[in-house]
């Protein structure tokens, strides 16, 4: 599925249907080139779920918690990663517990296409806009946003 996303406004307007798909163990896979909107729809997603204030990019601690959303939330972003060994020994695993996760720059952690619960997102930029190239994993075929 292909997802036009024009402006900010339809970036954020995205987000609000995903937050609303979103269950505790699902992973949303963000991928795309540096700029492509990657922590942009990750704002987007964790401002739906009921988040007020900044959301950092978590480019250098790698992992950010929401505990306090209305689902709690896991944002990372594994660009620093050298390994995917490496995402099992910041503990990736512990965090996911009973939370979703949104994972930037996936591939740097080993991936998550594999799972069921996977929503993978590819980010391009498109002229003034971006194209979202969603595939679902089997968990979100029955409530795709």
């Amino acid at each position: 599925m292909i997802v036009d996303l024009a402006d900010l406004a339809a970036m954020e307007a995205f987000g609000e249907r995903i937050a609303g798909q979103l269950r505790p163990g699902d992973v949303v896979a963000l991928s795309g080139g540096l700029g492509a909107g990657k922590t942009t729809l990750a704002r987007a997603i964790i401002a739906a779920l009921g988040h007020r204030g900044e959301v950092p990019s978590p480019t250098f601690t790698i992992v950010e918690t929401y505990d306090h959303l209305r689902i709690p939330l896991v944002h990372a972003d594994f660009y620093r990663l050298d390994h995917p060994s490496e995402a099992e020994e910041i503990g990736l695993d512990d965090y996911r517990e009973g939370a979703a996760l949104l994972a930037e720059w996936p591939d740097h952690a080993g991936g998550f296409e594999h799972e069921a619960t996977c929503l993978s997102i590819a980010l391009e930029t498109v002229g003034e806009g971006r194209q979202a190239i969603v595939k679902p994993g089997k968990a979100w075929q029955s409530r795709m946003p």
